[in-house]
């Protein structure tokens, strides 16, 4: 049996991970897709403190290295469900592990439009944070897709940096705050298009080069030359199979303040996954650290 169990090989399960083994808890960190999470798919980030820039994925091996280096151990499976009780049961596909404690760490997907060739062009011109990402495309032509508060925020970040910034909404209005809404149309390099959807994009040898947009109205089709293309249609967390041991809000995050803790005794919960207003790769590792000794503290109160 573990002392602690951790579902989630990003940077918050990772950092949970760390954390926990030099509290000196035996740990199982448990991920079903890629260790390191989805800055993986990141070429280059300069916002992680300590390092000029690196790839996302040079930052994901130093963590797993780090991690291995503290004696974790891994699996790589799904995760079914979680069976509470003063053992924690782990149910994967891959078989059954028992802990003391569990951190969920599965993070939040950002969603997508679910078009040809979207996947293999993630990290190759289709970004998801203006942040992260918005110096690579300064001076360059981008388009944001979304119009709620987040697709207005990147927007207006990207318009300090780009030459130009399209905003694609497939609604007829922006649904974004007014006062967004004013800072936007105040810029003089943006151009807002409603009713109109992102329906294919254009590449050349695996980059973006442009997109085709279709008008809702009338069905009509026309192309911009993009640099990049931002999605900002929201996210989706990772929490389906924890419906009936955590409590989830009405987007289905894990419900939980600061101290990471559920409504569960001897179950956390940390990164993109639980309820919180800033997701970026310093705030995910920051939960995990906060999980991981939260969840020491648990074990060495039983």
């Amino acid at each position: 049996m573990y002392d602690i169990i951790i579902i989630g090989g990003g940077p918050a399960g990772l950092t949970a991970a760390l954390y926990a083994r030099r509290a000196d808890k035996n740990v199982l960190v448990i991920e079903k897709e890629t260790f390191g999470g989805q800055i993986t798919f990141s070429p280059k980030v300069e916002n992680i403190p300590g390092f000029l820039e690196l790839s996302g994925n040079e930052f994901s091996e130093k963590l797993v290295e780090q991690v291995i280096s503290q004696g974790a151990d891994f699996e790589s499976c799904e995760v079914l469900k979680i069976i509470d009780g003063n053992v924690k049961t782990v149910v994967t596909d891959s078989g059954n592990f028992e802990g003391k404690a569990v951190i969920i760490a599965t993070g939040a997907k950002h969603r997508t439009l679910g078009l040809p060739n979207e996947e293999e062009l993630i990290g190759e011109g289709i970004s998801f944070c203006a942040v992260c990402d918005g110096t690579f495309y300064r001076n360059k032509t981008v388009a944001v897709v979304g119009g709620g508060n987040s697709a207005l925020q990147e927007a207006i970040l990207l318009s300090d940096l780009a030459k130009k910034v399209y905003v694609i909404q497939n609604l007829d209005f922006l649904t974004g705050e007014q006062k967004l809404q004013e800072q936007l149309r105040s810029k003089e390099n943006t151009e807002i298009i409603c009713g109109t959807v992102l329906s294919k994009y254009k590449s050349n040898n695996g980059e973006i080069t442009g997109i085709t947009v279709k008008n809702q109205n009338d069905g009509t089709e026309s192309e911009l030359t993009v640099d990049g293309v931002f999605l900002a249609v929201g996210l989706v967390p990772q929490n389906d199979c924890f419906t009936d041991v955590i409590e989830l809000d009405g987007r289905g995050y894990a419900v939980s303040d600061e101290t990471c803790k559920t409504k569960a005794n001897g179950i956390f919960t940390a990164g993109d996954c639980r309820t919180k207003r800033i997701r970026q790769v310093v705030t995910a590792a920051a939960d995990g650290a906060v999980a991981a000794l939260a969840a020491c503290d648990y074990i060495d109160s039983l």
